[in-house]
């Protein structure tokens, strides 16, 4: 027969029916054995229940549930702080960190994969979840990383274009997932600049609203490697279409050379309205301006000291400098001529232009010039073809 198992309730009832009988005269040993139990088991419930009511008996089971329950919080508590501080340090921002996270506490603190997935806010599907990769995942991480060694001071967004260029499908985000994951460093971008404003708000400057509308031009100096002798190059670009229409490059450049370079573009693609400078000696001088004004078009000169306003070209002529004369060493003029030449028309016919929708220049000028035809899907077999020749 199985034992009785007293509540406290009944502990204290008995206890005190013990009391009221021995207060009447009876021996304790009969007043036990009228409640059915051993003097043993009398004598450990008085230890424990002695001098106890019902309603006290009910508080104190109350208190030991909370008690229980305090303790399992703390040690809940202290579990979680124990995760989070093997957790990996800084902020777990990708599914794939999260994954490793959660496998390393499991490995060093034996919890279960419930538990450090709840702490760590990953959800128990992305854990399990096998990661897969594309097929086409090892060519195109290839062509990126390319792409990368060959344009070393271009982004993941002008390479998303440039494989697109050389025909993959491909969305810029999973090109950066790629990027971030092989370490590849993204170029640092250029402090922003003020502007110069008149008292109403409105900006001073002269805006290009359509091809030859305005064009701008500024000297870039630079030397030869190991005489150390200066060259400089006379930079011309349209304004609108940021195409760099020339680049001039000798010894000495005077206004007599402008004038040369000018007539040369103006017979091949005819007279702007505008040409944007600084106020240059080469460019404020009276024989150039009269020459400007007899072919029909007008200077625009910027604010003395201000160089943001001619902005498009001291852009285009910093791209120069850090895509180009930055990383090459020029033994001759011959040489610098030619690289110099073959850098402008790569930046006119396949570098991606961020402010074009990452086109390059010389085709956003063919568009102004006739409708643009709707392109077909490019070939697959042609991708690896177009990519060498978009490297080339």
């Amino acid at each position: 027969m199985a034992r009785k198992r007293h509540t406290a309730e009944a502990i204290v009832s008995k206890l005190r029916q013990v009391d009221v009988l021995t207060a009447q005269g009876r021996p304790v040993a009969e007043a036990i054995r009228s409640i059915g139990v051993t003097e043993v088991t009398y004598y450990r419930w008085r230890n424990e229940y002695g001098g106890l009511k019902g309603d006290q008996v009910k508080r104190l089971k109350e208190l030991e549930v909370e008690n229980a329950r305090l303790r399992k919080a703390v040690s809940d508590l202290t579990l979680d702080k124990l995760i989070l501080a093997e957790a990996a340090k800084g902020k777990l921002l990708s599914p794939a960190r999260r994954r490793a996270c959660v496998e390393h506490v499991i490995g060093e603190l034996g919890m279960s994969e419930r538990r450090v997935c709840r702490v760590l806010g990953q959800h128990r599907s992305s854990q399990r979840k096998v990661p897969t990769r594309p097929d086409d995942d090892a060519a195109l991480t290839a062509d990126i990383i390319e792409l990368a060694r060959q344009y070393g001071r271009y982004g993941y967004r002008r390479i998303t274009a440039l494989l697109r260029h050389a025909g993959w499908v491909v969305n810029r985000k999973r090109v950066e997932r790629i990027w971030r994951r092989e370490g590849l460093k993204v170029p640092t971008k250029q402090a922003k600049r003020g502007r110069l404003w008149f008292n109403d708000g409105s900006c001073i400057r002269l805006r290009p609203e359509s091809p030859n509308h305005v064009w701008s031009y500024d000297f870039v100096a630079d030397r030869t490697h190991p005489d150390g002798r200066p060259f400089r190059m006379l930079c011309i670009i349209d304004e609108f279409t940021r195409e760099a229409l020339a680049i001039r490059v000798a010894r000495r450049l005077r206004a007599t050379d402008v004038i040369d370079a000018l007539s040369d573009l103006f017979i091949l693609r005819g007279v702007p309205v505008y040409i944007r400078s600084d106020n240059g000696p080469e460019f404020v001088a009276q024989a150039l301006r009269d020459w400007i004004a007899a072919v029909g078009a007008k200077t625009a000169y910027i604010e003395p000291g201000s160089p943001w306003e001619n902005g498009y070209c001291e852009s285009f002529n910093g791209k120069l400098r850090d895509e180009l004369l930055n990383g090459e060493i020029f033994y001759t003029l011959k040489e610098a001529q030619i690289m110099i030449e073959a850098w402008r028309r790569h930046y006119n016919t396949i570098r991606p232009h961020s402010s074009l929708g990452y086109r390059p220049p010389a085709p956003e000028a063919l568009i102004h010039a006739r409708p643009p035809a709707q392109p077909g899907p490019a070939p697959s077999g042609a991708r690896h073809l177009a990519l060498q020749q978009a490297l080339n």
